[in-house]
């Protein structure tokens, strides 16, 4: 296993020095899905929500997500962005978020991703709780992630 890197050689967390680093292009993808009643599902699809558009709302707040994973996670770096987009699939009593994030910097974006599609996630729960409050967020992951000096990685499991 390879050493962590947020552990010092005391074993104490700290942030990693990413002074000396060289900046690259660099992005990740992440994915995760909710999972709702026909009703609640269709009440998106048509646009029909207590709350108004609940897709429009959950991207803006994807965003808004992955722009302050720094201060939401401990030892993340504040990044300054150069994107973030999210896309909304539906599925069979789920909707799917995945969140691209991208950069040109010195560490890579796989947290801001991840953050992005699980905040939109949860917004979508919060906008259609009244309509079910069983609902399940599941299977938030990274798919993908390019640049760096580790290379790219594409999820394979």
């Amino acid at each position: 296993m390879s050493k962590l890197t947020h552990l010092d050689e005391q074993g104490q967390a700290h942030m990693v020095d990413i002074g000396g680093k060289t900046a690259t292009s660099r992005s990740a993808t992440a994915t995760g899905r909710i999972c709702m009643s026909a009703e609640a599902l269709s009440a998106i699809r048509d646009g029909d929500t207590p709350k108004g558009d609940v897709l429009a709302v959950a991207r803006v707040a994807g965003i808004m997500a992955a722009k302050k994973t720094g201060e939401l996670i401990p030892l993340c770096h504040p990044l300054a962005l150069d994107a973030v987009t999210i896309d909304f699939t539906f599925e069979d009593n789920a909707v799917r978020a995945t969140a691209k994030a991208s950069l040109t910097g010195k560490t890579g974006v796989e947290m801001e991703a991840i953050t992005a599609a699980s905040i939109s996630l949860l917004t979508i729960y919060d906008m259609v709780k009244a309509l079910d409050k069983q609902m399940v967020i599941e299977q938030v992951f990274c798919q993908e992630k390019t640049g760096g000096k580790s290379g790219d990685w594409h999820f394979s499991g």
